[in-house]
């Protein structure tokens, strides 16, 4: 198919106009869906290994969970718009697609970005879109020959993980006609059904963005959090560095227990990193002149708070001075993260190569041991 090749900061993905008619056999519904005529969609089945499906067929389900009404008459009111559209676009609005699968691209040689994608081999997850796919579902089948001339545009993300998905599923469903909750956390935290490890790691975060005692106390970016203070980063990049600490130290997690007390030991080793990089930091930390407490850097030193922790997280006492101490190097490379040319002093590929990048710097400056996962990643990345 056709498709627009797209790039924002490190990200790449595609836009394509999408004929209805094509469209509608290459996406999967994980919902319900209803017309007045009482016809219905029925929702696939979601196997129980893809995670971002079952994640959101269980959002979208859980009236219960998220006071979240699937609208017939917002099915009903979208088909009706289309029926009655004339000059104004039946579907103005990109549709929002995923596939895990990454899809080969080949573009053409005049620079444009436009080319020939690939399509998956499985259908397409819609991260937004499911009412106006099914309302356009409904108005096919009475208006078949007006349909198929409905071009749809899509935007497709492919290739990335479950937590990509789930964070823009959150991200752009965070509106009144749809999850009534503002950040991937909540999510994790509020539900039965979500895994203990990321209910646990969900705590974490909810503590570092409450507690009195956090250097990050109002720093974190919640889609909707009161607090006009500066943010530094979003809660979901938060969340997904602290799970993949916790997913680490899972089995000594859970021998120790994986309760709200267990929590704020992990949250207390967290705490005190932080302040013990605050510290060490100085005037940078927090100077919008430096990349100290950007994404980028705060998502790789909490890698090394991860790596630290599991080396030399007791004695409690005296931990922030003793921990000031092994990240004292720090001070010395602040230059390398003044803002300007900060990325070309840091060359990568993408966000989450600069992030190992910057992960495997600071742990060698402070002379902390990575996990060997990441030593692994450090050594193809120095090699690249």
């Amino acid at each position: 198919m056709l498709a627009t090749q797209i790039r924002q900061k490190d990200a790449v993905f595609y836009f394509v106009a999408y004929p209805s008619e094509a469209l509608l056999t290459q996406v999967r519904f994980i919902s319900r869906f209803y017309d007045e005529q009482g016809e219905a969609i029925q929702p696939d089945a979601v196997p129980e290994e893809d995670d971002v499906a079952q994640f959101i067929s269980r959002i979208e389900r859980s009236e219960k969970a998220f006071q979240r009404t699937l609208s017939r008459s917002k099915v009903r009111s979208i088909r009706n718009f289309y029926e009655t559209a004339v000059t104004q676009p039946p579907i103005p609005g990109t549709v929002l697609l995923f596939t895990p699968q990454k899809l080969r691209f080949e573009a053409w040689t005049d620079g444009s970005g436009i080319g020939k994608l690939q399509q998956p081999e499985e259908k397409f997850l819609i991260i937004d879109g499911q009412h106006r796919l099914a309302a356009l579902h409904f108005y096919e089948r009475t208006h078949p020959d007006e349909a198929k001339h409905i071009h749809v545009p899509c935007v497709i993300f492919d290739g990335r993980s479950e937590d990509f998905a789930t964070e823009m599923f959150v991200i752009i469903n965070s509106t009144p006609t749809r999850i009534n909750k503002s950040h991937l956390v909540d999510l994790y935290e509020r539900v039965s059904w979500a895994a203990p490890d990321r209910r646990f790691a969900a705590q974490i975060g909810e503590m570092l963005y409450s507690e009195g005692d956090s250097p990050l106390r109002y720093r974190i970016n919640r889609l909707g959090g009161r607090s006009k203070q500066e943010k530094w980063i979003l809660q979901a990049e938060l969340f997904n560095e602290i799970h993949r600490w916790v997913k680490l130290a899972w089995p000594k997690i859970e021998a120790e227990g994986a309760d709200r007390r267990g929590a704020g030991r992990y949250y207390a080793m967290a705490r005190d990193f932080l302040k013990a990089a605050e510290q060490v930091w100085g005037e940078t930390w927090g100077n919008a002149n430096y990349m100290v407490t950007k994404p980028v850097t705060l998502k790789a030193m909490m890698r090394v708070c991860g790596d630290l922790a599991m080396q030399d997280a007791n004695p409690e006492d005296g931990r922030v001075e003793r921990w000031r101490q092994r990240l004292l190097p720090w001070a010395d490379q602040a230059r390398a993260f003044r803002s300007d040319g900060f990325y070309e002093r840091f060359p990568a590929k993408g966000q989450i190569e600069r992030v190992a990048r910057i992960h495997r710097e600071l742990a060698r400056t402070a002379g902390i041991q990575m996990t060997p996962s990441d030593r692994r990643r450090g050594e193809r990345l120095a090699g690249a």
